[in-house]
C-alpha cells in the first residue's frame, strides 16, 4: 500500500481548536489573534505572563553536512516534538516559516513531512500570517527613502558608491540580481547599480528573529546601516529616519504564529533567516514563549552542525540568554554515502541505482563528516545525540553501520521512523534525548566578543570548519578594518559559505583537511548584530532550475492546491 502525500495527510489531519494547543501551553485565549482557523499570532504579552511556569529543557535539532535533497531535518524536528507524548512527556517545536522562493524553486514545501509534519502545510508553505511580505514590505521602503534621500539633495553627503543595502523579494529570480535603478531621467532618481536579494537574506528578517521585544526590534531598526558617507562614517536607518516607519510595519509580524503538528502537538512558526547566508535559526520570541510552554522545546538549525548550530550557539543563544541542554544530530544513510565521495546527487534527478544498493561500507566511508558534527556540537559543551532518519530503501545493516560510528564517539543514538509512523517512529530518540538533558549542559560560545572579527572567522574556521587558516582578500582586509574602526568589532560572525561541504567548495566531502577558507568580502548585519564574511561564490538570490516546482503548483477543478510537496 502505497503512502499518502504530505498533501493528503495534511488535508486529512483532524485539527485540533487553537485555543485548546494554546491551553496546554499554559497560553491564555486573550492573547491569541486567530488568522483562520489554522493559524493565529500570540501576543508578545505572553512572554511576561508565561515567566513564572517551569523552564522546558531547550534542545536544538542540526545535522550533518546535507546533500542537495537534504536531510530531514525538518521532519526530524517535528517527529521528536510528537514523539515527546509518546513518552509521557509534553513538547513544543519551533521552526522558521518557509520563504515561497524555494517553495516553488527545487527545495518544495518545509513544513516536514509524512506523519511528522506541520499542518495544514498550505498555510506554512504559502505566506501563511504575511510575515514574509512584512519584512519584504519593511526592508525596501528603507531602500525607497534610502534612495529619496539621495535625490532631494543628499543632505547626509552619502558617498553613492559605498551604498550597501539592496532591495529584497520572497522569488527566485536570478535576473534581479545586478540591476541599474534611476533610469529615465532627473524626475526618476539617480542612476546607480544595485541588486535583490532573496527576502530570506534580509538583515530586516535577520533582525526580526534576533529581537526579544518590540522596543528591540526598534532598536535595531534603527541601527542598521545602508552605506558610507565620503568621510566613511556609517550612515543608518536612524539617520534616514525610517526605522520608525519600518517598525511599525512590523508591529505584527513580531508575533510568533502558533500551528499544530498532525498529532496536535504546538508549533509556534516564525521568522525564516536562510541557514548559509544569514543565522538560520526561527525567533527568540518564540523561543521565549516555548521555554515556558512544555517539557521540552525544540528547535530546528539551518543546514548542518557547521551552519545553522553553529549560529544557534553563537548568535541566538548570545542574545536570547537561554542555555541549550542538548543537541540533535540527524543523519541519513544516503548523507553518508554521498560523503563517501563515490556517489554525486543532484537536486531535482532520482538518486544514483548503485547508491540504492546495499552498502554499509559506503557508510563508514562516509563517516567522518559524521564524527566532525559530532565534534562541532562538543565544542560548545553541548551533548549530541544521533537521529537515523530512515527510509525505505534503506537496510538495516546500513543502520547498522551508523549506530556503531554513534557508539564509537560515545554517543547517544536512535533509529526513526517518524516519517511512516509518526511521534511513535521517533520515541527512542525523545527518551534518548530526555536522558541526555537530565546531565548537566557545559554550554559556552566559542568566541569572546573582545576577539578581532579576523581572530573569530579564523576561529570557526580553524575548530568548527576543519581549515589551515583564512585567506582575507585586499577588499575583505580593508572591510574588515574599517567595521573595527566603526567600532562593531564587537559583534559575532556569520559566515556565508556552502552548506554542501564542511568546506568552502561544494565539491569537497566527508571532513576535508589541507584547505584555508577564502574570505572574498565581508558585510555588517549591524541591526542584526552580526559580521558576514562571504566565502566562496556564494548567492544571495537564488535562481530557478530547469524545472521548477512552481510548474507542477496548480489549483483543480474544486479549488484546491496540486503539486505542493
Amino acid at each position: 500500500m502505497n503512502m499518502p502525500t504530505n498533501l493528503e495527510i495534511s488535508r486529512n489531519t483532524r485539527l485540533a481548536p487553537l485555543t485548546d494547543i494554546a491551553a496546554e501551553m499554559g497560553i491564555e485565549e486573550k492573547f491569541l489573534e486567530p488568522y483562520g482557523r489554522s493559524a493565529a499570532k500570540i501576543s508578545l504579552e505572553a512572554v511576561k505572563a508565561l515567566g513564572d511556569r517551569p523552564r522546558a529543557k531547550y534542545v536544538v535539532v542540526s545535522a550533518v553536512t546535507p546533500t542537495p535533497l537534504g536531510t530531514g531535518k525538518t521532519t526530524t524536528a517535528v517527529g521528536l516534538a510528537q514523539a515527546f507524548s509518546h513518552i509521557g512527556k509534553r513538547g513544543v517545536l519551533a521552526v522558521r516559516q518557509a520563504s515561497m522562493g524555494p517553495t516553488f524553486g527545487i527545495k518544495g514545501g518545509a513544513a516536514g513531512g509524512g506523519y511528522s509534519q506541520v499542518v495544514p502545510m498550505e498555510a506554512l508553505n504559502l505566506h501563511l500570517t504575511g510575515d514574509m511580505h512584512a519584512v519584504t514590505e519593511a526592508h525596501n521602503m528603507l531602500s525607497a527613502m534610502l534612495d529619496n534621500h539621495l535625490h532631494k539633495g543628499n543632505a547626509l553627503n552619502i558617498d553613492p558608491f559605498a551604498i550597501t543595502w539592496r532591495r529584497v523579494l520572497d522569488v527566485n529570480d536570478r535576473d534581479l540580481r545586478q540591476i541599474v535603478t534611476g533610469l529615465g531621467g532627473k524626475a526618476n532618481g539617480i542612476p546607480r547599480q544595485t541588486g535583490f536579494d532573496i527576502t530570506a537574506a534580509s538583515e530586516v528578517m535577520a533582525v526580526l528573529a534576533l529581537s526579544t521585544s518590540l522596543q528591540d526590534l526598534r532598536a535595531r531598526l534603527g541601527r542598521i546601516v545602508v552605506g558610507y558617507d565620503r568621510d566613511k562614517n556609517p550612515v543608518t536607518a536612524e539617520m534616514l529616519k525610517a526605522a520608525g516607519a519600518m517598525c511599525v510595519i512590523l508591529r505584527e509580524a513580531i508575533k510568533p504564529n502558533l500551528m499544530q503538528t498532525v498529532e496536535n502537538t504546538p508549533v509556534l512558526v516564525h521568522c525564516g533567516p536562510f541557514g548559509n547566508i544569514a543565522h538560520g535559526n526561527s525567533s527568540i520570541v518564540a523561543d521565549l514563549i516555548g521555554i515556558h510552554a512544555g517539557d521540552y522545546l525544540v528547535t530546528e538549525a539551518g543546514f548542518g552542525a557547521d551552519m545553522g548550530a553553529e549560529r544557534f550557539f553563537n548568535i541566538k543563544c548570545r542574545n536570547s540568554g537561554l542555555v541549550p541542554d542538548a543537541a540533535v544530530v540527524v543523519v541519513t544513510v544516503r548523507d553518508l554515502k554521498s560523503h563517501s565521495g563515490k556517489y554525486k546527487i543532484v537536486a531535482g534527478k532520482p538518486l544514483p541505482e548503485e547508491m540504492l544498493a546495499e552498502g554499509p561500507d559506503d557508510v563508514f566511508a562516509g563517516a567522518d563528516n559524521l564524527r566532525k558534527q559530532i565534534a562541532n556540537i562538543r565544542l560548545h559543551g553541548v551533548e549530541p545525540v544521533v537521529a537515523v532518519n530512515a527510509f525505505p530503501t534503506d537496510f538495516p545493516s546500513e543502520h547498522d553501520a551508523i549506530m556503531k560510528i554513534a557508539a564509537d564517539e560515545s554517543v547517544r543514538a536512535a533509529v526513526c521512523t517518524h516519517v511512516v509512523d509518526g511521534g511513535k517512529g521517533a520515541a527512542d530518540l525523545a527518551r534518548a534525548v530526555a536522558e541526555t538533558c537530565d546531565e548537566p549542559s557545559s554550554y559556552h560560545t566559542l568566541y569572546e566578543d573582545s576577539m578581532t572579527l579576523r581572530q573569530k572567522i579564523e576561529t570557526i574556521a580553524t575548530k568548527v570548519y576543519g581549515a589551515n587558516g583564512i585567506d582575507v582578500s585586499p577588499v575583505a582586509a580593508k572591510q574588515l578594518d574599517d567595521y573595527e574602526r566603526c567600532g562593531f568589532g564587537n559583534l559575532p560572525v556569520c559566515i556565508a559559505k556552502s552548506h554542501l561541504s564542511l568546506s568552502s567548495d561544494p565539491t569537497l566531502k566527508g571532513a576535508p583537511t589541507g584547505w584555508r577558507l577564502p574570505v572574498r568580502e565581508v558585510r555588517a548585519s549591524v541591526g542584526a548584530g552580526f559580521v558576514y564574511p562571504i566565502c566562496g561564490n556564494m548567492q544571495t538570490m537564488p535562481g530557478l532550475s530547469s524545472f521548477p516546482a512552481a510548474e507542477r503548483i496548480d489549483i483543480d477543478a474544486d479549488g484546491e492546491i496540486v503539486g505542493l510537496a
